[in-house]
């Protein structure tokens, strides 16, 4: 695990990155908790790393149900495919951030984890990938326009390149409260540096 000292401005920036492209905050969509909560996540993941799929399904779901669902907690998603390594990461960040304009970024984003050893494989995922808009419950035509224009491309970019100049090298990677974390951390990790934080800022409040 390591952990780095970095501004949060950082971060902020994101929410105003690609404002030409995006109508409302592109944040918005991919948040969980109350915006009130006195301890901020951010998480900088690829939907094609294993790792990451393994933070996804051993770890986030009692983060949320300790954290986020309790108020204690806001978490955000950054996008931060490394393409080099993982070449269909890019495609897949499209798809959910498409997926985010109809409000159903989460829902894509636990399929997209749910199907990787589907689709991470295949020389063009692009098929697999809209055949996932009808269990989302998604406007198809919309949908596919936004992946052919590549319309939200710059955003994800936007967010990568925030991702890398916070010093995130790999994924996942946290950012909380002032420390970068990397790594899929067991849920004492968390629990450790969360419940910390949160019993400073509850009690300065």
């Amino acid at each position: 695990m390591t952990v780095r000292l970095l501004g949060l401005s950082l971060f902020l920036a994101l929410g105003t990155a690609a404002s030409a492209q995006a109508q409302a905050d592109p944040l918005g969509p991919r948040t969980k908790g109350s915006p009130n909560a006195p301890v901020t996540v951010y998480e900088m993941s690829d939907f094609q790393c294993p790792f990451c799929k393994q933070h996804n399904d051993q770890t986030f779901p009692l983060i949320e149900r300790e954290y986020i669902e309790t108020g204690k907690v806001r978490w955000i998603f950054i996008n931060f495919p490394l393409s080099s390594i993982h070449p269909n990461a890019v495609p897949a960040a499209e798809f959910a951030m498409c997926a985010a304009r109809q409000n159903r970024f989460w829902d894509a984003h636990d399929i997209l984890f749910r199907t990787q050893r589907t689709w991470a494989p295949l020389r063009n995922p692009g098929p697999f990938l809209m055949t996932l808009v009808d269990s989302l419950r998604l406007q198809r035509a919309p949908i596919a326009t936004c992946l052919q224009n590549g319309e939200t491309r710059q955003l994800i970019g936007d967010d990568a390149a925030g991702a890398t100049r916070s010093g995130a090298r790999s994924t996942p990677t946290f950012y909380i409260e002032g420390g970068l974390m990397s790594g899929a951390q067991p849920i004492a990790v968390f629990r450790q540096i969360l419940d910390s934080i949160h019993a400073v800022r509850s009690s300065s409040r």
